[in-house]
């Protein structure tokens, strides 16, 4: 049954060749990124790597040493901060002390000139989108941190920005408080149809917020992708080693064919067979990459012959293992697994039932095996 496709999305933010130095220190080199409307777009990366410049660039408290911005086509890389179409919520909240929440939410508001009864409408259905009616005539220090984030937030929406900037806006929260207001962000992303940018370094927060990341190291960009691209198809080791958890086999091609891959890995002594071609066949060196949930646990035990994986024919993606440690986690279990040659191997299991967590143990031999399309080829 034909389907028609949604209509594509009108770039609404476009960093051109955007380089920033700090004396010697390159913080953004030579960026290029066109961000869409109303995307929830996220800048990604530990550290030093450049996102929190480039936002900072975007909302005009830094100047870029060389290239350009531009929003909705027009160049505003010299525009004041309040000559853009973008407003702010700062790590740290930056909530005025001395005034209520009413009185927080209004400021920006009463400093364009808007008039009072406008300004309280506005300031009270703000409240309403980030479910905090009846709060108003409460000071900062009476409420709890989500709620003071969200109060940040109902004073940068106020002012109805083309943009919203989200400087790392759920990392002084405890972990069950994150994961209910990204729920709550989420959806009044989708409910305003503001487009948010966002710095984080939180790779859960990424993949649980944006429809589109930007990976960065060291001030490039890395890989620009959906979340469920990033992580399934990374680009380099680089970027499946910082989201989530991998792990990586060096290896060479021995088949590469348009239907499937036969993989030499030496380092663990065998062979791995992918369901698909690979285009490395003339490259030297390159990983296999291996998210540890896709791959499964079987019992060993002596003479019995190893597990056939679904999709490959026998002896392939099989490998011998101890396991050495268990972290249970609820949902699931991590197990640590030594290889009989060394390597370690990190595999994650779901506990489907109560009783899951109890199938495998500690120092059990073990056979560790996964499907032909569980892999991932790393040419970088």
């Amino acid at each position: 049954m034909f389907s028609p496709q949604a209509p594509p999305r009108r770039s609404i933010i476009e960093f051109r060749n955007i380089t920033k130095r700090f004396g010697p220190v390159v913080a953004v080199d030579n960026v290029s990124l066109t961000i869409e409307e109303g995307e929830f777009f996220a800048l990604l990366g530990p550290s030093g790597c450049g996102k929190t410049t480039l936002l900072r660039m975007l909302a005009g408290f830094e100047l870029p040493t060389s290239g350009k911005i531009l929003i909705d086509g027009k160049d505003i890389t010299r525009a004041a901060p309040n000559r853009r179409p973008v407003n702010m919520v700062f790590q740290s909240y930056a909530v005025f002390p001395h005034l209520t929440v009413i009185g927080n939410i209004e400021y920006g508001l009463r400093i364009e000139g808007v008039r009072a009864a406008e300004r309280r409408e506005r300031a009270e259905a703000a409240l309403a989108m980030v479910q905090l009616e009846g709060y108003g005539d409460r000071k900062p220090d009476q409420l709890s941190g989500g709620q003071r984030q969200r109060v940040a937030l109902a004073r940068a929406i106020v002012k109805r920005p083309r943009v919203l900037l989200l400087d790392e806006p759920l990392s002084a929260l405890d972990a069950k408080l994150r994961e209910e207001l990204r729920f709550e962000m989420s959806a009044l992303q989708d409910k305003l149809g503001i487009t948010f940018v966002m710095v984080t370094h939180d790779q859960d927060e990424a993949l649980a917020l944006a429809t589109r990341c930007a990976v960065m190291h060291k001030g490039s960009l890395m890989q620009v992708a959906t979340p469920a691209d990033l992580y399934e198809f990374p680009a380099s080791r680089l970027v499946a080693d910082f989201i989530g958890s991998v792990n990586l086999f060096e290896g060479r091609v021995v088949v590469d064919e348009n239907d499937h891959a036969i993989i030499d890995l030496p380092e663990v002594g065998i062979k791995a067979w992918l369901d698909h071609g690979t285009g490395a066949s003339g490259t030297v060196q390159f990983w296999l990459a291996l998210r540890p949930e896709k791959v499964e646990l079987h019992k060993r035990q002596n003479g019995e012959a190893p597990p056939v994986m679904e999709g490959t024919p026998p002896g392939y993606n099989v490998l011998k293992g101890t396991i050495l440690d268990i972290a249970y986690l609820g949902s699931e279990s991590v197990y640590d697994v030594r290889l009989e040659g060394g390597k370690r191997v990190r595999v994650i299991r779901p506990n489907l039932t109560r009783w899951d967590q109890e199938d495998f143990t500690w120092d059990e031999d073990v056979w560790l095996g996964w499907h032909a399309e569980g892999a991932h080829v790393l040419l970088q």
